[in-house]
């Protein structure tokens, strides 16, 4: 059966490009990033002439993406190595069983960070009839033949879109759908229309693979008091909040007796006692102090029976992640500082989530190679939490491939103290240590793998066709149209 997307083969099945989550302005691929994605295409072309495939049938199979991953580690190795690597073996480019063995798995993934919006939603009543939101995007040229009307792209980054991306096209089995901070009105999904979403995937049979945050930003008017309702009407697992945003542009500290407090106190009481907070990918210089992680030590040790999840590790696009730096502040050191200061760290209540920040670490093994053993030396493999920021970046199945790859140098680990990255703690991260945190039985694990929609995947997988596409901006430009129309704040 031919494909309906990239049929040519122009696309890499990982993708290491500038696309954000529409939180960050989008950097620019770095000259040693760029080449490695040229030599990924040039190896790609050779290997498939080679085995007689065409680009195509090549890409879509797992030894196209070991033949790209394989081509950013020569990059690397040109420049004169790294501190990361993915481990690989020259003949997984070659043979489908070599790299089925590396990037194939049957750990369970369970996504903490997803993300979709309404195509059709009140959102979209609050702007001119010819507003075409979200045009500039990369998801606008989609073809949606079956979906007349001029936001018809739309549907790109809508629920039918969600569902291919993360249960088809990727090995993720549980996610958790999040949301963005903006005002009540403006909000591009509301928890009516995710837990709606989330209905039609348990109707497929009833497996339960969506959970729900609930969207708290306490310096705004409501929404402390609304957090009875989200509680009872929707049975969220988490609050979701994002300390750096205010209606005014004003972000608030978790320890703020006028705003953080009065959340937590409510959290507390209603019984949900897991708290997401979007640390680091600040939203510019406009309250970007309340972007640190600095009370997140503080109000864990005040609060030692909720958990902190900190959505991002406190990560900041641009800055290079090093040995931790006690000095700087920044960055996943300023997350690392506050659970050192405050006498946490392994098996605390601080969890490490890898939403945009893995995502983003894909291109530069030296940071992820760092900020992966910075984690794992100071919070401990059972405080990570693996999380994609989809669909912004598209289907997540290059992440999940990267990271089963993904390795520190041994004697960049040795000296600096990092624990190696096993399969052992890939397995926690992926999903054990979420499993447990969000209170989910282990044992959903089997009856996912024969519920309907795991069937609908192995059909699927029998021909597949992944488009490779990613759905953030990528440019300034593209970024700037995205915040326009969000306009009480980054999606």
């Amino acid at each position: 059966m031919p494909s309906m997307h990239d049929p040519e083969g122009r696309r890499l099945p990982i993708k290491v490009d500038s696309t954000s989550n529409g939180e960050f302005e989008p950097h620019p691929l770095d000259p040693l990033s760029a080449y490695a994605n040229e030599l990924a295409h040039e190896q790609a072309t050779a290997t498939a002439r080679r085995l007689g495939l065409s680009r195509r049938s090549f890409l879509v199979s797992a030894r196209g993406a070991a033949c790209t991953l394989l081509a950013f580690n020569a990059a690397r190795a040109a420049a004169g190595g790294a501190a990361g690597y993915y481990a690989l073996a020259p003949e997984a480019a070659l043979e489908e069983e070599a790299a089925q063995s590396v990037l194939a798995g049957d750990e369970l993934i369970f996504d903490v960070q997803g993300h979709f919006v309404n195509p059709t939603g009140a959102w979209l009543d609050l702007l001119p009839g010819d507003a075409r939101p979200l045009s500039g995007m990369p998801q606008a040229g989609c073809a949606l033949a079956s979906e007349p009307g001029e936001r018809s792209y739309l549907q790109c980054l809508g629920p039918d879109a969600f569902v291919q991306d993360v249960f088809m096209d990727s090995d993720t089995e549980l996610m958790v759908l999040s949301f963005v901070p903006s005002t009540r009105a403006k909000e591009p999904l509301t928890i009516e229309e995710a837990a709606a979403a989330q209905s039609v995937v348990a109707q497929l049979e009833g497996s339960k693979r969506l959970f729900l945050h609930g969207r708290v930003n306490p310096n705004q008017p409501g929404d402390i008091a609304d957090m009875r309702r989200l509680r009872d009407d929707f049975g969220i697992c988490a609050w979701k909040t994002y300390t750096q945003w205010g209606p005014e542009g004003v972000g608030y500290a978790l320890d703020d007796p006028a705003t953080g407090i009065p959340f937590l106190e409510q959290a507390r009481e209603l019984g949900v006692r897991r708290v997401a907070i979007h640390k680091g990918i600040p939203f510019g210089r406009q309250s970007y102090e309340h972007s640190l992680c600095d009370d997140i030590g503080r109000v864990a040790r005040r609060y030692p029976d909720i958990d902190f999840l900190v959505y991002h590790s406190g990560f900041v696009p641009g800055q290079p992640e090093g040995p931790y730096d006690p000095a700087r502040n920044e960055g996943i050191d300023s997350l690392v500082k506050t659970v050192l200061d405050n006498d946490l760290g392994h098996g605390s209540n601080v969890y490490a989530e890898l939403g945009s920040t893995w995502r983003y670490l894909m291109r530069d093994p030296d940071s992820a190679a760092h900020a992966l053993g910075k984690l794992l030396k100071h919070l401990g493999e059972d405080n990570i939490l693996w999380g994609t920021d989809s669909i912004w970046y598209g289907s997540p199945q290059d992440q999940i491939q990267a990271f089963r790859a993904f390795r520190i140098d041994p004697a960049v680990a040795e000296q600096h103290g990092y624990p190696a990255l096993t399969a052992a703690r890939k397995r926690k991260i992926f999903a054990g240590n979420a499993l447990r945190v969000y209170d989910v039985d282990p044992a959903l694990a089997g009856s996912l793998r024969a519920d309907r929609v795991a069937r609908a995947r192995a059909r699927y997988r029998e021909q597949p066709d992944p488009h490779f596409r990613t759905h953030g901006p990528t440019t300034r430009r593209q970024f700037l149209n995205l915040a326009r129309w969000a306009g009480d704040g980054p999606l």
